[in-house]
């Protein structure tokens, strides 16, 4: 079906969820614990009878030992949207940056299409409307859309965490796929804002985390074309992974801050053992 997931890893996220971090509510019946209340066997709270009310939710116990007449709420699982918004920008044709991505958006998207979600895919810079995908019939297309992406030109993240934030419609869970090398990388903070849960992924290459650069050298952006004159010695090599990973910390600090999910990624890190072990130790999946 797909160069970017095995069949067997399919069969085995098939059985895995999304884990929202917070309750949130759909429009239809799905898998993910909602704000309502429903017809689940899961118990949530009590209410007082009204006039109405299914009287097989009474708990004639309560009603014995408190002289009260209250009915039995319980959960509702709903189905919600997945925003998936992965980052085509230049920088991440660095190392297999973009390859990655493209995995694990498929597999993000594949376990909420599995489990009834609806699944929209918006990239930055935007390559025209985002696509909205829904059902197990719609695995097909979703992955032949990933797998036409390609990594061109800057990396508008506010605009598009802009546009995503202006789009109406029930809360849900949005997915960042990125190397957030980018000024602009704190507006993921407003992605929270909405009520929506938020998964940040970010994806950096060997390149990003250890360059084997020495020498004098010019450097070019990828994405915008400016030169930079550098003298690398190993004082300065060593000056730029601390600061490499002071900066990585602090984008974890600042996301985990407004609630939401963030996971460091190598863009060569097994994509098996990311998913089915470290992701569903740390709650991304369940």
């Amino acid at each position: 079906m797909t160069d970017l997931l095995s069949p067997a890893l399919m069969a085995r996220l098939e059985s895995l969820q999304l884990a929202s971090r917070h309750r949130l509510m759909g429009r239809f019946g799905g898998e993910h614990k909602s704000k309502r209340y429903g017809n689940t066997v899961d118990f949530a709270d009590f209410r007082e009878y009204h006039p109405g009310d299914d009287f097989r939710r009474i708990d004639y116990h309560v009603m014995a030992r408190l002289d009260q007449v209250l009915i039995k709420l319980f959960e509702a699982d709903d189905e919600i949207t997945v925003r998936i918004l992965i980052d085509t920008s230049s920088s991440m044709t660095v190392g297999a940056k973009m390859l990655q991505a493209k995995r694990l958006a498929a597999a993000m998207g594949f376990v909420a299409l599995t489990a009834h979600d609806s699944v929209s895919v918006h990239t930055f810079p935007a390559r025209g409307p985002a696509p909205r995908f829904a059902g197990r019939a719609a695995v097909p297309a979703f992955f032949d859309y990933l797998q036409g992406l390609e990594a061109t030109g800057l990396t508008p993240f506010a605009e598009a965490a802009s546009h995503l934030l202006s789009q109406s419609g029930l809360p849900g869970l949005t997915v960042v796929l990125s190397d957030l090398l980018t000024t602009e990388w704190r507006s993921l903070i407003g992605l929270r804002a909405s009520g929506s849960d938020v998964t940040i992924l970010h994806i950096l290459s060997d390149e990003d985390l250890d360059p084997e650069f020495s020498g004098d050298l010019e450097l070019v952006d990828r994405e915008d074309g400016e030169r930079l004159t550098v003298s690398v010695t190993e004082d300065v090599a060593k000056s730029y992974r601390d600061r490499v990973r002071s900066w990585r910390n602090e984008v974890a600090a600042t996301a985990r801050g407004t609630g939401a999910a963030f996971q460091a990624v190598n863009a060569t890190d097994d994509i098996e053992a990311l998913l089915l072990q470290t992701w569903r130790s740390a709650g991304v999946l369940r």
